[in-house]
């Protein structure tokens, strides 16, 4: 049986999607960009970089576990859907429209 884990790794990076530097995160690791949401499909555990996907993550709704909300994304090379926790500094006008999509 294999163990989520988590392992932090917090770095900046430019935005495939926005081409914008994307700071590191406040307290956790970075998963997503801050300006547009778009991810890139790199983990296969929160952090670890080990995905060999590579494609990108399309957010597509908001999901909400646990009194946590989630960004819901789709990966448009391999399909797969996964969510991420919002992160504080995440663009407030671009999320709201997100809330009409909850799942």
């Amino acid at each position: 049986m294999t163990t989520k884990k988590f392992a932090k790794n917090n770095e900046s990076f430019i935005c495939d999607n926005c081409g914008k530097e994307v700071p590191t995160h406040l307290t956790s690791s970075r998963d997503h960009c801050c300006f547009c949401l778009w991810g890139k499909h790199v983990d296969i555990f929160p952090g670890d970089r080990k995905n060999g996907c590579k494609g990108m993550l399309k957010p597509i709704g908001i999901k909400t576990t646990s009194g946590k909300n989630q960004i819901a994304y789709d990966c448009i090379k391999c399909g797969e859907r996964i969510f991420n926790i919002i992160a504080e500094d995440d663009s407030k006008e671009t999320l709201l429209p997100l809330y009409s999509l909850i799942w």
